[in-house]
């Protein structure tokens, strides 16, 4: 139970309403539980003198005290439940908020079925505890005491006998409740296995119906889901343990007390009245003990889902402002230096990056080529930190970049990735996704850089098209000039074209690269691409091999040099004339 204690800020928060609540579980047994001394008194009174006056008495007294029990039944779920179904709201939040401020690395190890399970079934079972759970569980206590409180008052011995069997039910309740928590961990892992199957196959289901594997799919999933429903019949198997337990053991205490009471009422030494009362009372106690072992079960589930939680909400963001940032930094002008620099993955031995030094100037166009795998990606992404040095440093406008204010960094950088993604949404509010707000004017303006614009127009609904999930409904080449779009909407310092051109033919990217010959003028800029058509007018190339900068110089200078840049291009000459041919 000790994950749990994490909710305590969230009830604090609700507090006043929660004790509202638990005064109305007070009230609700109070009157609830003064019906069956009610009873007893009109059975002993109508015994000795029966009067329709009395009958009409009793019977409003029962009418009233069930009414106002009622009532506080229902301010108590007006009040526990409805805080609950709040705490959740916050606590989702807080888990999306959360989610949002980690690393790259905890994406790239945490698969998004996982992370949508926690954000539905996980949170859910939470939510339980929080409503069902506190509510249940006090009016369980609640009742409990009062009724045993009631009982004792009426007869010691006949509770104490009523009472034999709750060592039992308690040691029962403490083993059942210990393998619902172990089996309830399971079920949640292989329902998150089972989402992110789920996931991975709709998510790329044009792959798997190009490569015929619907019927491979669906057997992975059938086989998951087999195992999800193995797990849960054997947690079904073990909870229904509990309420047959729990009805033997109380059915028990009440042959028990049926016997001993009887003998009391033969021997005149028990009133029918109080008997009667009794045997209501040891009816009412029933729940409250089966009721017991249902909240511990729920507080077992919710134990084990908040566990899971609390491992993400303990996982702390690698790279985020720290004491060494400096706020007073509110811009950027967007010259880069890399001061022997190298980088390697967390998971991995090999460096991707050795020994980089390079100097960009403010506004200066810079190109980055070389053969696949060779760190081109991976040196830009240290740029706006999505990942951070492992030895040198990266300085921007002369200051390490842990010093800028990660949102003032990233506002300032205009990323376009190798693989571009776009939200089911309007082709206009893609391209409008980087900044707070933008007129028709400034979307048409970036649509037309990019040469999205002229395709835009020729859908029915022009901007206003769904582009589907991921712009499924758009090429690779829309899709990628839609990103360099939403890219230069922002007017970012520094300009980023991670193989940005690579979908779309060579007429296009010449009109792609005359409308952002302009754009670029203005910021620093960063190629990366195959092409050398698409890097040949840059300032500066830079060509890594194995992690390293292995030559610089302008395109002219490369190709005299006859090292692996003039290799590229003459390779690339021969397939133009082949293509050509």
């Amino acid at each position: 139970m000790k994950h749990l204690k994490r909710l305590l800020p969230y009830l604090k928060k609700y507090r006043r309403t929660l004790l509202i609540g638990l005064a109305t579980v007070l009230l609700a047994n109070l009157f609830g539980n003064a019906v069956p001394i009610i009873v007893g008194d009109a059975i002993n009174s109508l015994k000795a003198e029966p009067t329709s006056a009395k009958l009409l008495q009793y019977a409003a007294l029962i009418i009233s005290a069930i009414s106002l029990s009622g009532f506080f039944t229902f301010m108590t779920r007006e009040t526990i439940i409805v805080t609950s179904r709040r705490i959740e709201y916050d606590l989702r939040n807080d888990f999306y908020s959360h989610i949002q401020k980690l690393s790259q690395s905890f994406f790239v190890n945490t698969p998004t079925g996982d992370l949508m399970a926690h954000a539905t079934n996980d949170l859910s079972a939470v939510r339980n505890v929080l409503g069902p759970g506190i509510m249940y569980s006090s009016d369980t206590i609640t009742g409990f005491v009062m009724i045993i409180a009631i009982m004792l008052w009426i007869n010691v011995r006949l509770t104490l006998y009523a009472l034999i069997p709750l060592p039992f039910i308690s040691i029962g309740v403490y083993f059942i409740g210990k393998m619902v928590n172990r089996h309830f961990e399971g079920v949640q892992a292989q329902y998150s296995v089972l989402t992110a199957r789920a996931q991975e196959s709709i998510a790329g289901i044009r792959v798997v119906r190009s490569y015929v594997r619907e019927a491979h799919e669906m057997e992975q999933f059938h086989e998951m889901s087999h195992d999800y429903l193995r797990r849960n019949l054997i947690l079904a198997k073990i909870q229904s343990i509990l309420w047959p337990l729990m009805g033997i053991l109380t059915g028990g205490a009440m042959a028990i007390v049926l016997w001993r009471g009887g003998l009391d009422v033969i021997r005149k030494t028990l009133s029918l009245g109080t008997m009667v009362s009794f045997i209501i009372y040891l009816g009412l106690l029933t729940w409250p003990m089966l009721a017991f072992g249902w909240v511990v079960s729920i507080f077992q589930r919710g134990a084990a889902s908040m566990g899971r939680l609390n491992r993400i909400f303990d996982t702390q963001p690698e790279i985020k402002d720290d004491e060494n940032t400096v706020e007073s930094i509110r811009s950027v002008d967007g010259s880069i230096s890399f001061d022997g620099v190298s980088f390697r993955y967390p998971s991995k031995e090999v460096y991707a990056l050795r020994n980089i030094n390079l100097e960009i100037e403010k506004g200066m166009t810079i190109a980055l080529v070389g053969r696949t795998g060779t760190g081109k990606s991976t040196l830009v992404n240290l740029i706006p930190r999505l990942f951070d040095c492992t030895s040198g440093q990266l300085l921007i406008d002369g200051h390490p970049v842990k010093h800028i204010p990660i949102e003032v960094l990233r506002r300032s950088v205009g990323y376009v990735q190798q693989e571009t993604f776009l939200f089911s949404d309007t082709i206009s509010n893609n391209i409008a996704y980087g900044v707070e707000h933008a007129t028709v004017e400034e979307i048409e303006w970036a649509a037309k850089v990019s040469q999205i614009y002229k395709d835009v127009e020729l859908f029915p609904h022009k901007f206003e098209t769904f582009v589907g999930e991921r712009g499924i409904t758009l090429s690779g080449g829309q899709k990628q000039r839609v990103g360099i779009a939403r890219a230069i909407l922002r007017k970012p310092r520094i300009l980023i074209l991670d193989d940005a051109l690579s979908a779309v033919d060579t007429y296009t990217e010449e009109e792609i690269l005359r409308g952002l010959k302009q754009v670029m003028s203005e910021r620093t800029s960063i190629i990366i691409s195959h092409r050398i058509s698409t890097v040949k007018d840059a300032d500066v190339i830079v060509v890594l091999d194995d992690g390293e900068i292995v030559e610089s110089g302008t395109h002219e200078q490369l190709v005299l040099n006859g090292s692996i840049y003039a290799e590229l291009y003459s390779k690339q000459l021969l397939e133009e004339e082949l293509r050509k041919m």
